[in-house]
């Protein structure tokens, strides 16, 4: 039975990455570094081509696309854009600590809605809704291989909902301009609505002949944290 192949990426590095700002649904551009650490991913390890490419509306993920496949003309998914943190947005962890309404919040796991913002709920049904129509799409025009350039709450979202193996919501946090490969069978995905995680992009980045010690996940990580907090504090999602 045929399968289908879709890559997961994300954005490149912003300003608001590198000062752990909130900024889900902010349209802000790649910071010069980050388009500068894409080329240079791109140079030295292999992003794969696909049959079709779709990407988040937000400014970012568009830049990060054309750097990384500049030949592709991409379909823009409105519903793979980043979280809304409502009036959180584009301010910090710090900045916000002495807010009530903000503690309350990480208190409560991230779960309920910020202010003005979207809950984790609402955010998971609009992610997985949007990847469910491209899955189904691609199935129905017969195209195996697709790239979707997103966002790393759109990523963890999606893969600790449908990835196989099964792994939590922070398991899957993955550093700007990487991501992963999955394999969509459609027996799996009519019965279960599960995909196969097989491969961390780009290929290459963790091969240890490649001179490239990076550990993807654990950056990541520590992005989080700066973000976050400790994210071992939080309640784990799925």
């Amino acid at each position: 039975m045929k399968s289908y192949t879709i890559h997961l990426i994300r954005h490149g590095l912003t300003d608001g990455n590198t000062k752990g700002q909130y900024i889900g649904s902010t349209d802000v551009p790649l910071a010069p570094e980050g388009l500068t650490q894409l080329l240079q991913l791109k140079e030295r390890f292999q992003y794969p081509n696909a049959d079709a490419y779709f990407t988040s509306p937000l400014l970012r993920c568009q830049q990060t696309l054309k750097a990384l496949y500049p030949q592709a003309t991409p379909l823009v998914i409105p519903g793979l854009a980043e979280c809304s943190f409502g009036k959180w947005e584009g301010k910090t962890a710090n900045e916000l600590q002495n807010d009530p309404e903000f503690v309350q919040w990480m208190e409560a796991g991230g779960k309920d809605a910020p202010p003005e913002g979207e809950s984790s709920a609402q955010f998971q049904t609009r992610c997985c809704e949007a990847f469910s129509k491209v899955v189904e799409g691609l199935m129905k025009t017969g195209t195996t291989s697709a790239v979707i350039v997103t966002h790393g709450g759109v990523i963890m979202t999606l893969l600790a909902t449908f990835g196989l193996p099964r792994a939590n919501f922070y398991d899957w946090l993955v550093d700007n301009g990487c991501g992963y490969s999955i394999r969509v069978t459609p027996n799996l995905w009519m019965r279960g609505q599960v995909v196969e995680v097989y491969e961390q992009l780009p290929l290459g980045i963790q091969d240890p002949d490649s001179g490239n010690q990076t550990i993807v996940l654990d950056i990541a990580r520590e992005a989080a944290n700066r973000a976050w907090g400790d994210v071992e504090d939080h309640p784990e999602e799925s």
